[in-house]
């Protein structure tokens, strides 16, 4: 609806209305329902133009009016019945064949191996003991130990063991690591080649006696503190106090 001019409508009412052409009781009345009356509401003014709004103005009622005809009520149609499925029959099973009924299987018998006794080893012959008991103070020159009837008192080392083996690194490089404990014991002419055949024997009554003045690792430590001094007279001392036990008493016997 438009108005021109500027009418104030905000104070305004809206509401739609049948100006009494209907009747209450006739058809027409149950066609159209008027509601109350709705505020006009602005929703925008632009340039001296208004537009307004208003909530709904129909209703319609939860229930027709007792006057309103009713509506045929819908037919009810029940749903077709499905015919029954056809019967379909099945043929006979063939009888079960029967299965044999075997007998349990026999465990073999398995009789145990014959007992047989453990294999028997033989250990090597173990070699000659010296006569002479280990704890016996004993102490004999390099000339009884040379002898091979008095082999069977070496101990820890052999003729064939290495210089450098028996005495150290520092042995080894004055007298070389091809020379052995076989070969010292003959030295002679000279400081080193006696410090070294002394040293060798008080080596060798070290290991075969605990009487002996001093033991291996003595013997080992003097005569590398003695190449190590590089003075003859220290070589010629140590040789000496190694010749003095080495001329103790010497209790070998001729090993079996």
């Amino acid at each position: 609806m438009r108005f021109d001019g500027t009418p104030d409508l905000s104070n305004c009412y809206a509401q739609v209305s049948d100006n009494g052409a209907q009747q209450q009781g006739s058809k027409s009345s149950c066609s159209i329902a008027s509601g109350p009356a709705q505020k006009l509401k602005l929703m925008f003014s632009f340039f001296g133009f208004e537009t307004f709004a208003a909530d709904v103005l129909l209703t319609q009622p939860v229930q027709p009016l007792s006057y309103c005809p009713k509506p045929p009520p819908a037919p009810v149609t029940s749903p077709p019945q499905a015919p029954p499925p056809p019967e379909v029959k099945l043929p006979p099973s063939p009888p079960k064949p029967q299965v044999p009924v075997l007998p349990p299987p026999q465990a073999p018998v398995m009789s145990p191996p014959p007992a047989t006794s453990p294999p028997q080893f033989k250990l090597p012959p173990l070699p000659p003991i010296p006569p002479v008991p280990f704890v016996e103070p004993s102490a004999c020159s390099h000339q009884l130990w040379i002898r091979p009837e008095y082999r069977c008192y070496w101990r820890v080392i052999g003729p064939d063991t290495k210089v450098a083996v028996a005495f150290g690194l520092i042995a080894g490089r004055r007298y070389g690591t091809d020379m052995t404990v076989r070969e010292a014991l003959d030295g002679h002419g000279e400081a080193y080649k006696t410090l070294l055949r002394e040293a060798t024997t008080a080596l060798l009554n070290s290991y075969n006696s605990l009487g002996f003045p001093y033991n291996s690792i003595a013997v080992i430590t003097h005569t590398n503190m003695a190449l190590l001094g590089n003075s003859q007279h220290d070589v010629l001392m140590t040789a000496i106090r190694f010749i003095k036990a080495n001329s103790g008493t010497c209790k070998f016997t001729v090993c079996k």
